[in-house]
Formats: structure tokens, C-alpha cells, sequence
């Protein structure tokens, strides 16, 4: 695979509402990026479809840019394999290239490999609701003192409360 270079961004997706009410667009597209039920995440490239897609969804969910930290530690705790069972270095070393969770991950964020490409996991992380609660609003976007839409790097906080 090619190297997408230093400017590549890799988006993790929450959905944080239900779909009552929705438009069938809405719904549809939380369908492809495979977000089915609330508190569920997956990963995006930074890409322009994929923005169109947020942007559609952006009402119902939130999302930012994932560091080398959080990834690893969604990887290790809630990845799924398609068989089933956990993720773990051992099965990535029996099965895989990668080594650990740890390169699968850098990987990942070095654009080596797509999250929705990998056939042997699963393409979604299921996640408990935050710890402690939302610290705002679950019905407004987050530039006015919501939980819901863009939030940039903060999206990690809210990730390691939901793994």
C-alpha cells in the first residue's frame, strides 16, 4: 500500500442518538459507516466523500481526529474479530504482518492500510455509554456548548471515557 504522507488524518465516528425521525439519507449513511445502534465508533479517512458523509450525519454523532494513544487502546480493548473474540498481539502475530496492536495501529494512522479494508475485524467498536455522562448537551452541535458534530481532538477525551 502507499504512504500517505504526513498530512493524512484518520476520524474516529461516535453516533450519539437514535434515529427516530431521521431522513432516510441520514439513516442510510449511518448504515455504510456501519454506526447501526448508539455508542457504537468506526474510522474514516480524512477524505472528501467521507467529510460529505460526516457532514450528512453531523446531527446524530460526533467526530475528530484519533491520536497513536487512543487507537491503540480502542484496538486493544474493543477491537472484534469476525470469528470472534478479542484482538490481541498473539492473534496479529500468528495471523497477520503486523506484530502488535501498537503497529497495526501506527499503520492504520499512517494511512498503510484503511480500517474498512482489514477483513478479519470487525467494522465498527461497540462502546458503553461515557463514564461520568456527557459533560454537555447531547442535542446541540459542539461549538455551542453541545456534544453532537465536529469536535476535533477532543474526540480522544471522549474515547477513552467510552472504552
Amino acid at each position: 500500500m502507499e504512504e500517505r504522507g504526513p498530512n493524512y488524518k484518520v476520524m474516529a465516528v461516535i453516533r450519539i442518538r437514535g434515529l427516530i425521525d431521521a431522513r432516510p439519507e441520514v439513516r442510510k449513511t449511518m448504515e455504510m459507516l456501519h454506526l447501526k445502534r448508539k455508542f457504537r465508533a468506526t474510522l474514516v479517512p480524512h477524505e472528501p466523500a467521507q467529510l460529505g458523509m460526516l457532514h450528512r450525519i453531523k446531527d446524530y454523532s460526533t467526530f475528530g481526529e484519533i491520536d497513536l494513544n487512543t487507537l491503540t487502546l480502542l484496538l486493544r480493548n474493543r477491537g472484534e474479530l469476525k470469528e470472534g473474540g478479542r484482538l490481541t498481539d498473539k492473534w496479529l502475530a500468528e495471523n497477520t504482518e503486523f506484530k502488535s496492536v501498537e503497529e497495526l495501529a501506527e499503520a492504520i494512522l499512517d494511512g498503510k492500510i484503511k480500517f474498512h479494508k482489514i477483513s478479519w475485524l470487525k467494522p465498527y467498536f461497540r462502546l458503553h455509554p461515557p463514564k461520568k455522562g456527557f459533560k454537555r448537551s447531547t442535542k446541540r452541535p459542539w461549538r455551542d456548548k453541545g456534544e453532537l458534530g465536529y469536535r476535533g481532538a477532543y474526540i480522544n477525551e471522549l474515547l477513552r471515557r467510552m472504552i
